[in-house]
């Protein structure tokens, strides 16, 4: 068994597949027409033939049951970008968790959430500059501190 990709129910594939190449800069791998498989491996699927594979069960969008989650190296930069666009729906504004990591969470056009974190790397590299010891980072963030010894070099 192999897991593939994460399948994206939408209502208009055209718009969805802007919407992910403007806002979070992913691009078409290859366009079937009815489904799309985008860089990093994130697949939309036309409602009606969704519809289709699930029988005419009714789709539910905006449950806030799940999300894609990506990590980025230059989070400031991505957030400026990101605050470039009017019609962006936040589920929330960027938030610090706990250990340290800065994450904004947003809809895509269907409602599914998207989340963008800020690479783990990069939030131990930050740490680390700010005077914390490798032990300080490992406990904040209850990674093994082998991990943080890899991303600061």
């Amino acid at each position: 068994m192999k897991f593939k990709n994460p399948l994206l129910v939408v209502k208009d594939i055209k718009n969805s597949t802007k919407f992910y190449k403007e806002v979070l800069g992913l691009n078409v791998i290859i366009d079937f027409g009815a489904n799309v498989t985008l860089t990093g491996g994130v697949c939309l699927q036309t409602e009606d033939t969704w519809k289709d594979f699930i029988n005419n069960s009714p789709i539910l969008y905006g449950n806030n049951d799940a999300e894609i989650y990506f990590e980025e190296d230059n989070f400031d930069t991505f957030i400026e970008k990101l605050n470039t666009f009017s019609t962006i729906q936040y589920v929330h504004q960027v938030i610090e968790h706990s250990w340290g990591q800065r994450v904004v969470r947003f809809y895509d056009l269907d409602n599914h959430i998207i989340e963008v974190g800020e690479n783990l790397k990069t939030v131990c590299k930050r740490f680390v500059d700010s005077g914390m010891t490798i032990k300080e980072v490992a406990k904040k963030m209850d990674i093994p501190e082998k991990f943080i010894s890899l991303s600061i070099k």
